[in-house]
């Protein structure tokens, strides 16, 4: 079994800072690319910010220059660093990977519980 668990969300004021990380647990193989999604009340889910294994990135617009995404892969973690947060920034972040497991040529997505970001004005 496979569990992506997210940690590092909280209340912080506009302007402040948090980091999230993402920690892929279990019997794993490789893990190709991984992503932050975000679902705010009443919202769609999007997806914030992605890397692939290689190092590629892509951000949504939005968070372009106050996000900053990484991954470690010896420990198959990944990592959302958030500054200057603004109140629309507020949602429930969730962890995304693509893992491929022992004894499996497919690769599946998983997803994490997620984690409240809460940004005050």
């Amino acid at each position: 079994q496979v569990q992506l668990a997210e940690s590092g969300g909280g209340l912080v004021q506009a302007g402040g800072s948090l980091r999230l990380s993402c920690a892929a647990s279990g019997s794993i193989i490789s893990i190709n690319a991984m992503g932050w999604y975000r679902q705010a009340p009443g919202k769609q889910r999007e997806l914030v910010a992605t890397i692939t294994s290689g190092g590629i990135i892509n951000y949504v617009d939005s968070v372009k220059g106050r996000f900053t995404i990484s991954r470690d892969n010896a420990k198959n973690s990944g990592y959302l660093e958030m500054n200057n947060l603004k109140p629309e920034d507020t949602a429930v972040y969730y962890c995304n990977a693509n893992i491929l497991r022992p004894h499996s040529s497919t690769w599946r997505q998983y997803w994490g519980q997620g984690t409240q970001v809460t940004v005050s004005p």
